[in-house]
């Protein structure tokens, strides 16, 4: 067993073609003796269909070379929970629209059980960030997690905004009033940080980016700092404003005036396999479908 290759599998939990897609690349390993783990709740379903599969529950508590998710980048965000921490390896097949963090497409299954019997995919390291709550500045931790594309700090209510005094590497930066404040990585600069305006980072570009959301004040604008920058986030006190901390909008915490939050880079890193080397280049503009050939050829010949 301890030589017996291991693959987990995670997909969209609302998706029949996650599961239909799950299902072809598990038949196309039949043969080679590698384990696939699934879902503890699906495992009925995957033996019923292929009886002589090499079937395990993902129980979160076995060892895997690789992760590989079946959705869009939000069933890669759930899988990068278990892989994170774990220094595993995710491979994303995209079922959903944009999807920066998938690697394959649907079609392209073939492909993929290939590249995982023969071990061809390469590993590429992402920057992630880690966040802990403090009740005070410089106070005690009372909550932390990590976060793929960006940690946020949303007013919790709708008629209130939130007072905020930034700090970067120990100094005083800005204090806002605003709807919140993200702080993003490379990879989350394409996701929320992008629709607040934020610039696109090119995600071997080791930064960190600071996003005001609706700042009432003339200097607001994104800022890329340090990956070695530590900011902290000061919800100030004598204000009846309450806020909540968002990593990935998955994971939550509710914090009120008087607490501190601190994000630096993370401990551990992204780890994504790739397949090709496809430029991100390509990547932005496949997936924004971006005019390379200019309004007046719209529909004419690409530019390669």
């Amino acid at each position: 067993m301890a030589d017996t290759r291991v693959i987990a599998l995670a997909l969209h939990p609302a998706r029949q073609q996650a599961f239909d897609s799950a299902v072809e690349f598990i038949s196309g390993l039949r043969g080679t003796g590698i384990l696939c783990l699934v879902q503890p709740d699906r495992l009925d379903e995957f033996r019923a269909l292929l009886p002589d599969a090499h079937l395990g529950p993902h129980t979160g508590l076995d060892p895997a070379e690789l992760s590989v998710a079946f959705g869009g980048d939000g069933t890669i965000l759930r899988a990068a929970e278990w892989a994170v921490p774990r220094g595993i390896p995710i491979l994303g097949v995209n079922l959903g629209h944009v999807g920066f963090l998938a690697e394959l497409e649907a079609s392209q299954i073939p492909s993929l059980i290939d590249c995982v019997v023969n071990k061809t995919y390469r590993v590429e390291r992402r920057l992630t960030v880690d966040v802990t709550v403090r009740d005070a500045p410089g106070g005690e931790q009372i909550w932390s997690s990590f976060a793929i594309n960006e940690v946020s700090l949303e007013k919790q209510a709708r008629e209130r905004m939130i007072d905020v005094l930034v700090e970067v590497d120990g100094r005083p930066l800005s204090r806002w009033w605003a709807d919140g404040l993200l702080v993003s990585t490379p990879s989350g600069s394409t996701a929320y940080a992008f629709s607040a305006s934020g610039p696109v980072v090119w995600p071997d570009v080791f930064a960190l980016l600071l996003v005001p959301l609706s700042a009432h004040a003339l200097f607001a604008r994104p800022m890329v700092l340090s990956p070695l920058s530590t900011v902290r986030i000061r919800m100030l006190s004598g204000h009846d404003s309450h806020g909540v901390v968002w990593c990935d909008g998955r994971r939550t915490f509710d914090i009120a005036a008087g607490m501190e939050i601190e994000a630096t880079q993370g401990a551990h890193p992204l780890l994504l396999a790739r397949t090709s080397e496809q430029p991100f280049t390509t990547r932005l503009v496949r997936k924004f479908g971006l005019p390379v050939d200019g309004w007046r050829n719209a529909g004419g010949p690409r530019v390669d």
